[in-house]
Order: C-alpha cells, then structure tokens, then sequence
C-alpha cells in the first residue's frame, strides 16, 4: 500500500500557524495555491488529479479518505495527495472548511 504523507503545522519549526504562513510554505516546496471555503455538507466523490496536491487546512474539519485510510485534517495538518491517487473528501461538522489546495505546477 503506497505512504501517506500527512503532517501538522510545528510552531516550534514553522513559527506561529496563519493562512498567510501556510501559503509561503506551500508556494516554497514549489506549488500554486489557491484558498476555498466547503461549506458543511461538502462532499467529494472519489476522483483523481493529474497533478500532485497538498491539502491544507485552514479552518474547519475535512475528512479524507484515500489508499484504504481515513484522516480528518484539523487546522495546520496538510495532507500530499500524488498525482492520479483515487482520494474523497468531506466537510465534518457545522463549521465551513477553508483550504489551501496547492498543485504542483506542471512542466511543459
């Protein structure tokens, strides 16, 4: 079964957690990012990427399920979804989602 690469925001290593600093990290390793509020309820049927992703998550609980595992991303976890992993998501809660899609920018 391929790894799952989720990690959390360190204070400690990344300084004090923001959107804002998430971004800067995010668009460091090299993604373009772009910011979405998911309602609750929000639910995405399996589907695949061309490109690799990170999922961040700024405000709000997002349950992702992708190779045979479920995690709900809490503020400051960013989850790596590779390109063409069969993934779902879904907002938990009465709380909207935002998140910080970031896609690897592909190379022509």
């Amino acid at each position: 079964m391929p790894e799952i690469r989720c990690w959390r925001w360190d204070a400690g290593r990344d300084g004090a957690f923001s959107e804002e600093a998430m971004r800067r990290r995010l668009e460091r390793m090299g993604y373009v990012v772009n910011r979405y509020v998911y309602p609750p309820g929000t639910r995405f049927p399996p589907h695949r990427h061309a490109v690799d992703k990170i999922d961040g998550v700024v405000s709000g609980c997002f349950r992702m399920r992708m190779f045979g595992r479920t995690l709900d991303l809490r503020p400051g976890d960013m989850l790596q979804v590779p390109a063409g992993a069969l993934h779902e998501a879904e907002v938990l809660g009465d709380q909207p989602v935002v998140s910080l899609d970031a896609g690897r920018v592909q190379k022509v």
